[in-house]
């Protein structure tokens, strides 16, 4: 009978050691430990965090951090955290949080526009990625960088083709401007043909259609405008684009928080490369970063015998185009005096 008790007292314990376990074990790995109500929350790991700063990331959205914390260790994550982005679903359990946060960094969408200058670009793109817009800008203008993309700092914001790209969100510097390089050679390859049917460089045809660009956002336009810069290179007249000029007027110290919005022949006479009207063909680089329609422009430009065009005051927007230059000097006239009827004196 007094052995009974003893197997029967032991079998208790034995049952409460294992509801124990299994109520641990539940309670830590199985039970859902999430705080907040959406669907989702995301919380972003750099590079160079440790498990503290993970764990202070979490803990508004865990019910009991400590159980997380416990977990983490049994599982070996405390010393092996991986810097992404990681979506937190609502009722997650500790154990699927941290497979998550080993295996699941999710891509983000990357997209950027017609910047007009790397420090845009830097700027644009560190809201986005982990990188910060200092290493981003310092990753641009990297001597070694122009070697291996065979470019220079005239032509380097070209490398960049306005679009939306998949990255993780811990991509470095050199990591998002070498993928970029990648991005750009493709982006030719489709249009290897075209490009030597007009027999001009990546940049030549790039440089052209940042001022197409700046000439006219109207995709309509955009072949039309090209093909009167085309025309002039062909019969080597000096492009005279007006863009070129505000480019030009931008780097000087007298302009800098200025905006142009008349051009006038004080800034015709500004010595610099950009200055189309002084110097023939095309200035060293792009004055500003083209849409994807405007290179297209450039590369199927539409051939006719314009060799002018000029703003149109009864379009804001468009222009209207000149075979003569009698005929472009009565377009241009009134345009000019609508800008001075609406008080645009500069």
């Amino acid at each position: 009978m007094y052995i009974k008790k003893i197997l029967l007292f032991i079998a208790l314990i034995g049952i409460g050691i294992g509801a124990y376990f299994a109520y641990y074990v539940y309670n830590v790995m199985i039970a859902p430990n999430t705080a907040f109500q959406n669907e989702k929350a995301y919380i972003f790991i750099e590079s160079e965090a440790d498990f503290n700063e993970v764990k202070a990331q979490l803990e508004p959205l865990l019910k009991n951090s400590e159980t997380f914390t416990s977990l983490a260790k049994q599982k070996k994550y405390i010393n092996n955290v991986k810097a992404g982005k990681y979506a937190i679903v609502k009722n997650m359990s500790n154990n699927d949080i941290i497979n998550t946060l080993r295996s699941k960094n999710l891509p983000v969408r990357v997209s950027f526009n017609n910047q007009n200058t790397l420090e845009n670009l830097a700027g644009r793109i560190a809201v986005q990625i982990e990188a910060d817009s200092l290493s981003l800008l310092d990753s641009f203008k990297d001597e070694s960088f122009f070697k291996t993309a065979g470019i220079n700092e005239a032509s380097v914001l070209g490398v960049f083709i306005p679009n939306s790209y998949e990255f993780f969100w811990n991509t470095s510097a050199e990591q998002f401007r070498e993928r970029m390089l990648i991005e750009f050679k493709k982006f030719w390859s489709t249009r290897q043909s075209a490009l030597n049917a007009i027999q001009m460089t990546e940049n030549q045809v790039i440089t052209l259609a940042s001022i197409v660009h700046e000439e006219s956002k109207q995709k309509e336009e955009q072949p039309i405008i090209a093909g009167v810069y085309m025309n002039r290179l062909r019969i080597k007249m000096p492009l005279q684009a007006d863009p070129t000029l505000k480019f030009a007027a931008y780097q000087l110290p007298q302009y800098k928080d200025v905006v142009i919005k008349r051009v006038l022949n004080v800034h015709k006479t500004i010595e610099s490369p950009y200055n189309t009207y002084k110097n023939l063909g095309l200035p060293p680089g792009p004055i500003a970063m083209p849409d994807i329609s405007a290179i297209d422009a450039v590369l199927n430009y539409k051939k006719h015998d314009y060799l002018y065009f000029a703003a149109d005051a009864e379009r804001p927007g468009f222009h209207k185009f000149a075979k003569t230059l009698q005929q472009h000097n009565i377009n241009a006239r009134a345009y000019q005096n609508y800008l001075s009827k609406n008080g645009i004196l500069r």
